[in-house]
């Protein structure tokens, strides 16, 4: 978005510069907002297409887990002189071991990145800190302003 350019007016009162800075303020909020709600959106669908391939992975992973946990414990079985419920318990303890693994290293990878729209609240922390100093300058302004009329 665009700047508009400040044209400045010798004639423009003080109580008119403060009504164009909260104007000006006001719209820069609304444009904080708007950029809130099209990251957001984003998110949401970067985070849905990311479910949608997972869901797919897993479905797949599941096919793929059950074919290898036949080949493996019968492999096993035929190996121990045809013992296929030691091929199954092995195949078993193997299989639960790597699951905990997994579910520990998807817990820490998880919690790593932040959903909270950080950029987004650290400039509109910025814009409201920036009005406030605006509006305080603007007052003592008019209050300096006003001081050295009732002088006179």
């Amino acid at each position: 978005m665009a700047a508009r350019p400040v044209h400045v007016d010798p004639e423009i009162g003080l109580p008119d510069l403060v009504k164009s800075l909260t104007d000006d303020s006001k719209r820069l909020v609304k444009d904080e907002v708007r950029l809130a709600k099209l990251e957001a959106k984003e998110a949401v669908k970067t985070a849905g297409k990311g479910v949608l391939w997972l869901g797919l992975a897993f479905g797949v992973g599941i096919v793929m887990l059950i074919a290898l946990t036949i080949a493996l414990a019968t492999g096993i079985g035929q190996v121990a002189n045809g013992n296929m419920w030691l091929g199954a318990l092995v195949t078993g303890a193997v299989e639960i071991g790597l699951g905990i693994w997994l579910i520990k290293k998807g817990l820490t990878s998880f919690a790593e990145p932040s959903y909270s729209l950080e950029e987004t609240r650290a400039e509109l922390k910025e814009t409201v800190e920036w009005a406030g100093e605006a509006r305080n300058e603007a007052r003592a302004e008019a209050r300096a302003a006003l001081a050295g009329v009732s002088k006179y």
